[in-house]
């Protein structure tokens, strides 16, 4: 039997949910008022944090297992802002703060923006349907 061969990895699953936040952030700055697509869009940005925070502990194992303890720490460190980031979000979007959702996503964009997003992207748009799967969560 021939050596199976993972194409979804923790860090290819950390990229596109961090592309995917870039573009939601960005059509939420387009946003004029709140109405229901920004609430889609503040829950998905929630629910990718929390997403991406989930991924951080499989990315050291191979890390940890070769005993690599000091680089699997920094990556921990350099990556744990996504689940507090992401837990704020949850819950000014679940209070309808707006002003805290704007601080969450002015302090996402900023540990963001390295992120190159191209202008003909295959995303779409994958919040539609995240506001009702975070009601849910709870």
């Amino acid at each position: 039997m021939g050596r199976v061969i993972n194409l979804e990895s923790a860090g290819k699953d950390r990229t596109r949910l961090t592309k995917a936040t870039v573009l939601a952030m960005r059509e939420l700055m387009r946003q004029s008022a709140p109405d229901e697509t920004t609430r889609e869009l503040a829950a998905f940005i929630a629910l990718a944090l929390l997403q991406i925070h989930e991924t951080i502990d499989a990315s050291v194992e191979a890390w940890e297992k070769k005993g690599y303890w000091v680089k699997a720490d920094r990556f921990r460190m350099d990556w744990a802002w996504a689940g507090r980031l992401g837990e704020q979000m949850r819950q000014a979007v679940l209070a309808e703060d707006w002003g805290g959702v704007a601080t969450v996503v002015v302090q996402t964009g900023a540990k963001l923006s390295a992120v190159k997003l191209p202008e003909r992207h295959r995303l779409g748009t994958p919040w539609v349907g995240a506001y009702r799967m975070l009601r849910e969560m709870k």
